[in-house]
This record gives C-alpha cells, sequence and structure tokens, in this order.
C-alpha cells in the first residue's frame, strides 16, 4: 500500500513538474527578469555559479504567482472543491499577477493546464497526490541546489528555444 501512496506522488510530481516548467519556459520565465526582485535572484545565483536565465526563471517564480503557484493552487482547490475550485484558482492568480505589475500569464495558463491534468488523472491520481507531488516540484527547483537547478532551466529554455 505504501509503495502505491509513494508512486501516485512520485507521478503528480512528474506531472506537475512537467506542466509548471514548460509553462513557465514557453511563457519566456528564462529570458529576462518580469517583475521586481527578478533580476536581483538571477544575479545572485549567477554568482554563485548557476545560469542567468535559470535564475530569472527562479526569480520570477518568488516574486510573482507563475505556473508554479498556479499549480499547486490549483491542486488545492481541486481537492476542496472539485474542477471548478481549480478554475477559481487560476482566477486568484490572474488577480496575484496584476497585482504583482506581471504582465505575463503564465500563472494562469498554468493553473487552468494543472486543473485539466488533475481531472485527466483523477481515476488515478486524486488531487491530494497533486498536492505533495507540486510542494516536491517547487523543491526541486528552489529548494535543493541553485546553481544545478538553475543550469537545468537554462538548458530546458534553450532547447525550447525560448532564450
Amino acid at each position: 500500500m505504501i509503495l502505491i501512496e509513494t508512486g501516485k506522488i512520485l507521478a503528480a510530481f512528474a506531472i506537475c513538474w512537467l506542466n509548471f516548467v514548460i509553462v513557465d519556459t514557453y511563457f519566456g520565465l528564462p529570458k529576462k527578469p518580469g517583475v521586481l526582485g527578478a533580476k536581483v535572484i538571477g544575479k545572485k545565483i549567477e554568482n554563485v555559479g548557476g545560469n542567468i536565465n535559470g535564475g530569472y526563471f527562479m526569480g520570477n517564480i518568488v516574486c510573482s504567482p507563475d505556473a508554479s503557484a498556479g499549480t499547486l493552487m490549483a491542486s488545492i482547490f481541486y481537492y476542496l472543491m472539485g474542477f471548478e475550485g481549480g478554475l477559481i484558482a487560476a482566477l486568484f492568480i490572474y488577480i496575484g499577477n496584476r497585482l504583482c505589475n506581471d504582465t505575463g500569464y503564465a500563472g494562469t495558463i498554468g493553473t487552468i493546464t494543472a486543473t485539466i491534468l488533475i481531472y485527466l488523472f483523477s481515476g488515478f491520481i486524486s488531487a491530494e497526490y497533486f498536492i505533495a507531488g507540486m510542494v516536491l516540484a517547487i523543491f526541486s527547483i528552489q529548494g535543493v541546489h541553485h546553481s544545478a537547478a538553475s543550469r537545468l532551466l537554462g538548458s530546458i529554455a534553450r532547447k525550447m528555444g525560448r532564450i
């Protein structure tokens, strides 16, 4: 039983990680700092041996609710209220982006895609696993090793043609 639970968390982690990294990269988070503070974070990460574009990505997700926050909010709201909860989370992320003067839509789109993904996988993986999976996904980018994570994000952005 514990092996099945762990497998569901790891599957949700992979789905969440791919969702927020692909959406945020597509919307240009690695290209330039989009909000106040992202440039400072990007430069600090570059100074410790990281990739500046990955640092901008990381700075943008710290300073404004982008697809990482959107995926986590979608998971929580879907767990509490179902599919409609995920859409309400998208509205909150949209408002948060406007409050942060973020001109992008990565957070809103990431929330919507996460809601759809949770719905599509709901027969196998329930929403609470996506909450745990997204916490792990955020930790893997923001908490484990900044310079390694920034280099990975920069590499993904180059392969996607976003930088």
